[in-house]
């Protein structure tokens, strides 16, 4: 069980882990009693923390980090349900010095350090997945960055044998076969006559007609 796999619900008191979800739903289990339920997509919405930003006063920041602000803190920790709204908000003002207090409510504060209790409860308060995956970033960065390099090297070179492909190599279109007309018992029909054969027999016709017509003609007188 990870940080990346615990989830918020709404309507629900705690943190859950998620088991696997639905089209429908999600089922989880929960932190405090282990018990594993379903959620239904249609009643609640199920929230991952790592996926939940905090308002700073600048850029505004994953949960994790403020959480590991808090963990690093000496300050004392107020407690959730008993202290005060003025010694909750105080105790962020100085272990998150820039958390936004006019958009980050007090019930928001409250509800970080119920998470923080349960996550630490858990074992669930190790970070250090998020430094690692930085890194990297960076390393993969660099990593593309020499690759480029590299073939840029080689296309000088005349010695690369990367070959980039857009799509898929489509087959060859082939030439639509004629299909031969048949009738109503199945027989093939003789081939329709092109355009210009029909022109030319048509022509011919025409010149023999009035031929036979003059000589008709010249009998009768």
């Amino acid at each position: 069980m990870q940080y990346r796999e615990i989830v918020a619900v709404t309507g629900l008191g705690g943190l859950f882990h998620l088991q696997s979800t639905k089209s429908d739903g999600a089922i989880v289990r929960s932190l405090a009693d282990n018990a594993t339920k379903f959620i239904p997509s249609r009643l609640h919405n199920v929230t991952p923390l790592e996926s939940i930003e905090i308002y700073t006063t600048g850029n505004n920041v994953r949960l994790h980090e403020v959480l590991q602000e808090m963990k690093d803190s000496s300050e004392p920790m107020p407690d959730a349900k008993k202290g005060s709204n003025e010694e909750i908000r105080s105790y962020f003002a100085k272990v998150y010095p820039t958390m936004d207090e006019d958009r980050v409510y007090t019930s928001d504060m409250k509800k970080m350090l119920k998470w923080f209790e349960i996550l630490k409860g858990a074992n669930l308060l190790d970070f250090s997945m998020y430094a690692q995956q930085e890194s990297g970033e960076e390393v993969a960065e660099l990593g593309a960055a020499e690759v480029e390099t590299q073939l840029a090297e080689s296309e000088k070179a005349g010695d690369t044998d990367v070959e980039l492909v857009e799509d898929a190599e489509k087959p060859a279109k082939k030439s639509r076969a004629k299909k031969a007309a048949t009738d109503e018992d199945g027989e093939e029909k003789p081939a329709k006559k092109t355009a210009a054969k029909k022109k030319a027999e048509s022509a011919e016709e025409g010149e023999e007609a009035p031929k036979k017509a003059r000589a008709k003609k010249k009998d009768e007188e």
